[in-house]
């Protein structure tokens, strides 16, 4: 076995250990940090795989970002432990059922009769001065541009759609006008009562 089959298989390994632990860990903190073990060994499959790029965009967008808000958010809720386990009793068998479908659909996919070095090439190794992200980004802007644009609109409407559904008027709710605050005079906000002075 090469160094780089053992990197594999200890990455693959803690991989599918804290993707598991991440479903059957009680604390919610301790599943996001399992969460997060998960990434940092994809990204290391994918560092394996040479793919650079995406390696470190998984640490710094997920790891970095994404899995920090979420564990702000996790600590910050007070989460119900006990509802949560009897969530979980109750919805066992109906897991366990999706489960053993999803293993058989992936073994069916990348089984051995149809997924290995018999059957698909590993990839030719690159050369000292190849670089991943140069790469993807002219394979992005050349054969994916139409696509790659195409999903930057349905993202820029998503985005609107959200902002639009923020911004929608509730009955009974109070809204500031900035425009209306600025126009104020003196006379709109202050009464001046004149009155005797007292001995």
């Amino acid at each position: 076995m090469t160094f780089e089959a053992f990197l594999f298989y200890l990455f693959a390994a803690v991989l599918v250990l804290s993707a598991t632990m991440v479903i059957t860990r009680r604390n919610p903190v301790h599943a996001v940090l399992f969460l997060v073990l998960a990434f940092f060994n994809a990204a290391g499959l994918w560092m394996l795989a040479e793919a650079e790029f995406l390696a470190i965009v998984l640490v710094l967008v997920y790891v970095g970002a994404v899995m920090v808000l979420f564990l702000f958010v996790v600590m910050m809720l007070d989460i119900d432990v006990a509802a949560m386990r009897a969530g979980f009793i109750r919805y066992l068998p109906l897991g366990l059922l999706i489960f053993a479908a999803v293993l058989v659909e992936m073994f069916l996919v990348v089984g051995p009769g149809h997924f290995g070095l018999p059957h698909v090439a590993a990839p030719a190794p690159a050369a000292a001065d190849y670089a991943n992200t140069e790469a993807l980004g002219e394979l992005l802007y050349t054969v994916y541009m139409y696509p790659f644009e195409i999903a930057a609109v349905i993202l820029l409407v998503a985005i609107v759609a959200a902002i639009g559904l923020t911004l929608r008027r509730r009955p009974g709710t109070k809204y500031q006008d900035p425009a209306s605050q600025i126009r104020v005079k003196r006379a709109d906000r202050v009464h001046l009562v004149r009155m005797d002075a007292e001995k």
